[in-house]
């Protein structure tokens, strides 16, 4: 029996899953979940990357006890977020994509090179957030000057543990600076933004080898595993572990709603350009897909209205509810709002009269917000659809899950498993 240990680290949690293939599939134990979250340093939001690591270490010795022989492991994030690093000294803080500190920065990467043209080399959809801007506002601020990397969150945990720098290409795609027909960095955009060009390396495809654990990691955890690239854009990782019959389309669904299709070559065309759709990397295809609100939306509402109600009784109550008014829930309104209840109050036309209102609110949103994402994508692709994937913490909500079946006119196969991790393990198990 072979083990592999994929290293899945989200938003909110992360979590270390040790997996062995089984009859076809692939059999998970979770040893190791521990907290994640957005800090705010000195009016930042920011990333605590050293608890980050500290927790890594921590799994890896977890799952070397329980499983004394792993083959690999592999580490998955979200996307666009990077460490910046000085030779093999990180340069902090490590700012969090919900941090609003790039709106000058979008005015003038857009002045240099209009999003028209950025759209049809990188097929990457505008987010405020993307590292495209987030780079432009380091290099305006003299964050770049003693810079000689960045690498993305995977990327620089993966170099802690192993000393060894490497690019994913799944995950670059997410930085907005990936030519989408050649699958490298697009020198040209570099240039042109005036980025430095040392810092953009040469992408390695998932299944690549990275090496074996530092002497004292080794030493620490009780043990050597080989460090291997999954594709380590989690959303990348969640569509390989999809039991999909066919192509169809598929929402990974968690913090953002990421909702697509895989396609064989990118489609940068205006109709996509307008929808926002995002041609972002995966394991030997194109992921075509939209970054949606998702859970953040309706956790958010829990933590203000309701934090110690169950989320069976949020649902049921939700489902009872007769307020059925909706919102555009890709209102940037909703993004990092201070009060998420103030949030709705200012785009509903009527006012909720209970905390049940507000939910139902919120779900029937998220449903035509796929409806209207999934609308745009048959038309852009020419390509009927008749199945929907959902996949992550959301296709455990039974009542969404009804709402979508309904309201977007598709058949929903929820799957309530780690498919993020799965797919991890799946591009380690393959390279044997």
């Amino acid at each position: 029996m072979k083990y592999y240990l994929a290293i899945d680290i989200g938003a909110s949690s992360g979590r270390h899953i040790v997996g062995w293939p089984d009859g076809g599939k692939i059999t998970t134990d979770e040893v190791y979940r521990f907290g994640n979250g957005v800090c705010n340093a000195n009016g930042k939001l920011t990333w605590d990357i050293k608890s980050l690591f500290d927790n890594v270490v921590e799994g890896i010795k977890a799952a070397l006890k329980k499983y004394p022989k792993i083959e690999s492991f592999a580490i998955d994030t979200w996307g666009v977020d990077y460490v910046l690093i000085n030779y093999d000294e990180e340069i902090l803080p490590c700012h969090s994509y919900r941090d609003g500190r790039t709106q000058n920065a979008i005015e003038r990467v857009h002045g240099l090179v209009p999003f028209a043209e950025l759209y049809s080399r990188t097929g990457i959809q505008f987010q405020p957030f993307n590292t495209v801007y987030q780079l432009c506002d380091d290099a305006d601020s003299g964050r770049l000057d003693n810079a000689t990397d960045f690498l993305m969150i995977p990327e620089y945990l993966t170099y802690k543990l192993t000393g060894v720098k490497s690019h994913e290409y799944t995950n670059a795609t997410t930085t907005g600076l990936v030519n989408c027909a050649t699958g490298e960095y697009d020198r040209d955009i570099i240039r042109r933004l005036g980025l430095p060009d040392h810092l953009f390396c040469a992408l390695s495809q998932p299944r690549t080898v990275v090496g074996s654990l530092k002497p004292e990691i080794r030493e620490y955890v009780g043990g050597d595993v080989q460090a291997v690239l999954c594709a380590s854009h989690d959303t990348a990782s969640a569509v390989e572990g999809i039991p999909m019959d066919g192509d169809q389309l598929y929402i990974s669904s968690g913090t953002w709603s990421l909702l697509g299709a895989k396609l064989p070559a990118a489609v940068t065309d205006e109709n996509s350009r307008k929808a926002n759709y995002s041609n972002e990397g995966g394991a030997g295809y194109i992921r075509y897909q939209k970054n949606i609100m998702g859970m953040w939306v309706v956790n958010r509402l829990r933590d203000e209205l309701c934090p110690d109600k169950p989320w069976n009784e949020i649902t049921d109550g939700a489902s009872k509810s007769a307020f059925k008014e909706s919102v555009d829930i890709n209102d940037q309104a909703f993004l990092s709002p201070v009060s998420m209840k103030t949030a709705f109050d200012g785009m509903l036309k009527r006012k909720p009269k209970s905390v049940y209102d507000y939910f139902n609110a919120a779900y029937i949103s998220l449903a035509h917000g796929y409806a209207r994402a999934i609308t745009e994508l048959q038309a852009n692709t020419g390509k009927k659809y008749d199945r929907l994937y959902i996949v992550g913490g959301g296709a455990k909500n039974k009542y969404l899950n009804s709402l979508v079946n309904d309201v977007c006119g598709v058949t929903v196969t929820a799957l309530p498993i780690e498919a993020t991790a799965i797919g991890n393990l799946k591009i380690q198990a393959e390279r044997d």
